[in-house]
This record gives structure tokens, sequence and C-alpha cells, in this order.
């Protein structure tokens, strides 16, 4: 995989990484997250691990490089299929980049949120979306719909990248 972003782009990026390295709080997966997807295989425990560790939204391909640059032999399909599974059974959120990319962020409990996130560095800050949840439960109980799934997606520019463009 080649970056191919803009060298504005590449800067956001760091500047995002080194404000979100400042505040990082490790998360850990969950017990028992990896057999919510089937048999518990040591790479399918890479990816989900390298998953939680990472604090922003990520892509499979991205996650694929960082997984092979630490030395692990996972394959990309390996990534694909773990993440995807990860998220059908509520353990990463996904967005789509304005590329339509899915990008993924791990999800340590049951309640889905929604974000907001910088277009130029990709920080991505969970919002109180209890409007959002209780106009979805309306609309299912006035439709008489059941099992109701919606996604919000919210994107800005954050403060330091608006003042560093």
């Amino acid at each position: 995989m080649t970056d191919t972003k803009p060298t504005a782009m590449v800067a956001a990026d760091e500047r995002g990484a080194r404000r979100r390295a400042a505040d990082r709080t490790a998360v850990r997966p969950v017990a028992g997250d990896i057999e919510l997807i089937g048999r518990p295989t040591p790479r399918r425990t890479e990816v989900l691990q390298a998953l939680a560790g990472s604090e922003e939204f990520v892509s499979a391909q991205v996650l694929y490089a960082r997984l092979v640059q630490a030395g692990s032999r996972v394959g990309l399909s390996t990534v694909y299929r773990t993440l995807t599974a990860l998220a059908k059974v509520g353990r990463a959120d996904v967005v789509r980049d304005a590329n339509g990319e899915r990008l993924f962020r791990y999800r340590p409990g049951p309640d889905h949120r929604h974000y907001l996130i910088c277009r130029a560095c990709g920080l991505s800050l969970p919002v109180d979306s209890t409007a959002v949840e209780a106009w979805a439960e309306y609309i299912a109980e006035m439709s008489g719909f059941d099992q109701v799934h919606h996604t919000v997606e919210l994107a800005g520019v954050c403060p330091d990248c608006r003042t560093a463009g």
C-alpha cells in the first residue's frame, strides 16, 4: 500500500496523532470479544488487539500495514474479515471516509456511539446522541418496524486543524 496523502494531510495526521497520544488511555479488548466472532485464532486476536490499541478510526489497510510493520504474519483478508465480524457483533463502530472507505474503531461495550470526526486529521470525538437514539426508537415504534439500525456521521474540521490550515 502506498501513501498518497497530500503533504498538508500528512502534517494534519501527525498533529492529530500527537494530540491523541498526549490524551491516550489504554483500551484493552473485553475478555471474550474474540469468541463472539468464531474460533479464537492468534491472527484474529492480533487484529482485535491492534484495533483496540488504535485511538482513531482506522481502515483495514492501515491496520494491516501496522500489523505487518510490527512483525505480524496476518493476511489482509483476515484483517477485513475480522473487522467486519467485529462490527457485525457490535464490537467495532464503522464510519465511511470522504472516499467511501470503511473505517473501524473498537467498541468495548454493547452501546454504539456516534462521533464527530475531523476531516483533516481524523480526530474522533464521541458525541451525545440521546436525541438521535430517541428519534430512531420513535420511528421504529410508529412504523411498526423491528431491529431498526441507523447511521449518523458528523464530520468537520477540528480547532487545531482550522488554525493550522
